[in-house]
């Protein structure tokens, strides 16, 4: 399939662009495919390695403020 060129050019999709096509009531419907599949929270979660004791939420806010505060000092 070729799409117009005005078409690919007002939607920015580039050489190598992957699209799903979905067939509805009023015709066909294009749109991008997701970069990765779709997960749910469980197929992913404890999929990386920690170290050390779980963090509470406090201590994951508290961390995450110290970073914005540290990468806004460097502007």
């Amino acid at each position: 399939m070729i799409l117009p060129s005005a078409i690919r050019k007002r939607k920015e999709w580039g050489p190598g662009t992957r699209l799903e096509v979905e067939e509805t009531a009023e015709g066909v419907l294009l749109k991008l495919a997701p970069v990765f599949a779709a997960k749910q929270q469980n197929d992913v979660f404890g999929s990386l390695p920690s170290r050390g004791a779980p963090k509470t939420m406090e201590e994951m806010d508290a961390g995450v403020l110290a970073e914005a505060r540290r990468r806004h000092a460097r502007d």
